[in-house]
Parts: structure tokens; sequence; C-alpha cells
């Protein structure tokens, strides 16, 4: 239940955060560090689920979901923005489609759990997909990519050095195809462990 609130908290966060960008220069600096912590409680709602043993497929399901909410939010707030092109979110979002509905798949064949791992077979699809370390390291990246683009906002908003502007906007760009990448990366083996699904 405590777990449930806290991606509900992060999917209101996230809303009050792109809405509230752009206003002032000291108000953007402060959402850049709401941005870190909307990001942070990703990794506290499922510990907290964990810890007080409130692991449901429900639960699983709307941290899932939790998750691709706060992702797609964010990366289609920077292209409308400018800040990076359209092709990033519209790629996120083909793959987030195209995996959970490989899992709805699953889940409808009697798979019963709704985590990242509920099709994994394999040791690679499983290490790449849901281990620690992938989780931990795209996790990380995204995170990166996010609070480094709501700082090039707040950047371009402080009106200083606008010379550096382009420079920044190109690093934002090329930090977002990075993390884009490993997201595809990541989606691979949900493609190849469903495919028993699909042509079930």
């Amino acid at each position: 239940m405590i777990a449930n609130l806290i991606t509900l908290f992060r999917l209101i966060l996230v809303f009050v955060v792109i809405s509230l960008f752009g206003y002032h220069l000291y108000l953007d600096i402060l959402l850049v560090a709401l941005i870190g912590l909307i990001l942070f409680l990703d990794a506290v709602d499922g510990y907290v689920a964990r810890k007080l043993n409130q692991t449901s497929d429900f639960g699983a399901l709307f941290d899932i979901v939790g998750d691709r909410i706060v992702e797609c939010i964010f990366w289609v707030y920077f292209a409308v923005v400018g800040l990076i092109p359209f092709w990033i979110p519209a790629v996120v979002i083909a793959r987030g489609f195209f995996t959970d509905g490989l899992r709805s798949v699953a889940f409808a064949q009697g798979k019963t759990a709704f985590g990242e791992n509920t099709m994994m077979t394999s040791k690679w699809t499983r290490a790449l997909t849901s281990s620690r370390v992938s989780r931990s390291v795209y996790g990380i990246t995204k995170t990166i990519a996010f609070i480094y683009l709501g700082s090039v906002i707040a950047f371009k908003n402080s009106g200083v050095y606008p010379e550096l502007v382009v420079g920044l906007e190109l690093a934002g760009v090329i930090l977002s195809a990075i993390t884009v990448a490993m997201c595809l990366i990541r989606g691979l083996p949900v493609i190849v462990d469903g495919w028993k699904y699909i042509k079930g």
C-alpha cells in the first residue's frame, strides 16, 4: 500500500515539475532537484514493497506503468521544448508499448508475475533485462540524462553565456541517444524470449 502511494506521488510530482519549468531560474533549479527525487523514488517504492512484504501483481504492474508514464512524460516534454529530437520519445514510447504488450500476452498465458523478468528464460536475457546491475546502470543513465536536460533549461533561462547553449544542447542529445540505445538493448531480450508467446 505504501509503495503504491509512493508511485502515485511520483506521478503527481512529474506533472507538477513539467508544468512549472521556465518561470523563474531559482524555481527551475528546485525542479531539477525534484527530477532527481522522482527518479530516486523509483528505487524506493520497490524496496518498501519488499521490506514491508507488500508485493503484489497489482503493485508490480502499477510500478511498471508508473515508470513508463514518468519516463515518457519527461522525454516528450524535453522534445516539445526543443532540447531533443522527436524520434527519441517516439522510439521510447514504441519500445514500451511493444515490450509491455508482450508481457501482457505472457501474463494471459499463465505467467503470474508482472515484473521485468516475467518472460525471461535464459541467463543472458535475465542479466540484460532484470539484473540489478542492468537496472541500476540504465536507471543512473536515465537519471543523469533527465537531470542534465532540466539543468540545460535552467541554464538557458539564466541568460548567462548564451554562446554555450548550442554545445550544451548537443551534449544533451548525445546523452539522450545513449540512454535510448540502452533502453532498446534492454528491450531486445523481451522480444527474443517473448517470441514463443507470439507464435503460440
